[in-house]
């Protein structure tokens, strides 16, 4: 009882530490509790979550695990669509091995995640735009015309859409819709632009 106390103690301790940092985007969608981030990375990586269609949710500095004589609170838990859950953490160089062989132990997955993964491409930066309006959010008669007109076109370039949107800005309700996974948009092949194509998300059940 005595360890698994302070073992609280301490994800508690590290989770209010890395609360005093302020890294942007603020808001986040698939972090179901309050975020928290050690590291400009990490925060990266928790945009990423937020747009990876496997991922149902994502926790911040909620699992610590002994590791010799100390222990390590891992900054991420993810949980995907498939019933799988794993365990992240960001670095900037390699990561301590005894970390994951540790968990795995545990019959845990865990990785380390290198800033080639995070930052090549263009996933993030499309990622951070989105984030950018996530705390508004697209009303039913704006979603309604822009699904319905999905649906009898298959796909629409961004530019075209806009007439379809009445009561927000057009990139305003793309970005919500993508975000909650009602559209999907390709984030890898280059910046978001006016041709940028939306399809409806076959994804529906990770929202």
């Amino acid at each position: 009882m005595e360890k698994r106390a302070a073992d609280h103690s301490l994800l508690d301790a590290a989770f209010r530490e890395a609360s005093l940092n302020v890294f942007f985007p603020l808001a986040t969608v698939r972090c179901p509790d309050q975020s928290a981030f050690r590291s400009q990375i990490a925060r990266d990586l928790g945009c990423l979550l937020d747009v990876d269609e496997t991922v149902v949710a994502w926790s911040c500095l909620c699992f610590g695990v002994h590791v010799e004589d100390r222990v390590h609170v891992v900054d991420f838990m993810v949980d995907h669509i498939d019933g799988t859950r794993e365990f992240l953490d960001a670095v900037e160089f390699f990561g301590d091995p005894a970390v994951t062989e540790t968990i795995a132990c545990m019959r845990r997955r865990h990785r380390f995640v290198m800033p080639h993964e995070i930052y090549s491409g263009h996933r993030l930066q499309n990622a951070k735009d989105l984030l950018h309006y996530a705390r508004r959010r697209t009303p039913l008669n704006d979603r309604v015309r822009l699904l319905a007109a999905l649906n009898e076109a298959g796909s629409m370039a961004i530019g075209e859409t806009f007439s379809l949107f009445r009561e927000v800005p057009p990139l305003t309700a793309i970005a919500w819709m993508a975000l909650h996974r009602f559209i999907s948009i390709d984030l890898d092949d280059a910046l978001i632009g006016p041709d940028t194509l939306i399809r409806r998300s076959s994804n529906e059940v990770a929202r």
